[in-house]
């Protein structure tokens, strides 16, 4: 239980006792932040990793396909393009999910941490992101016609989090996730005053 009161007169603590710990608190906040933010030179390692994974099944599977590795808005990106690859992509992205974890499972073996690699094949997952943006728009507009919230279909985490994005984007909406995966939801809803 951390003590919030304020020291009486006999309690007094010495200004460099409040100093050198502040300053422990500080220092161990940004060890934190560099320890949750990888440098992009390791983002990029995780996604030379997570493309030669790629490059592997690719080979085992007989696909042809151009793999580029990126890193993109703080994570390590994997974009494989080609003909023929809709198996890989699999009904409503289930396939490519699947891949996704395991490519993210080859690069936490290689790395020792855990990845926040994003893996997209054929341009699915750009594709996707537009339809649910409108999606999230069509919502929002029902949400602002009725005032009632509106449940949207059961979708993956990376759908959702397109969803949402959109949605704090706009005024007056708010969205949250309800539900346990595989039938995870978002529901728009007016903001509450």
């Amino acid at each position: 239980m951390t003590d919030t009161s304020i020291p009486s007169a006999d309690q007094s603590l010495d200004e460099e006792t409040l100093t050198a710990t502040a300053t422990e608190t500080e220092e161990g906040t940004a060890e934190a932040r560099e320890k949750k933010a990888p440098a992009d030179s390791d983002l990029f390692r995780q996604s030379e990793i997570a493309a030669d994974y790629v490059e592997g099944l690719l080979d085992i599977l007989d696909y042809d396909g151009d793999i580029d590795e990126l890193v993109s808005g703080g994570r390590p990106v994997v974009e494989v393009v080609g003909g023929r690859l809709q198996n890989l992509v699999g009904q409503r992205g289930a396939t490519l999910e699947a891949l996704q974890e395991l490519t993210r499972l080859a690069v936490f073996r290689q790395t020792g941490t855990p990845s926040r690699l994003l893996l997209d094949v054929g341009g699915y997952r750009a594709a996707r992101r537009k339809e649910l943006a409108a999606v999230a728009k069509n919502a929002v507009e029902k949400v602002k016609e009725h005032g009632e919230p509106v449940r949207l279909e059961p979708m993956s985490a990376f759908e959702r989090k397109c969803v949402h994005d959109v949605v704090n984007a706009m005024t007056d909406v708010e969205s949250e996730s309800e539900g346990v995966e595989p039938n995870r939801r978002i529901v728009v809803r007016p903001v509450a005053d």
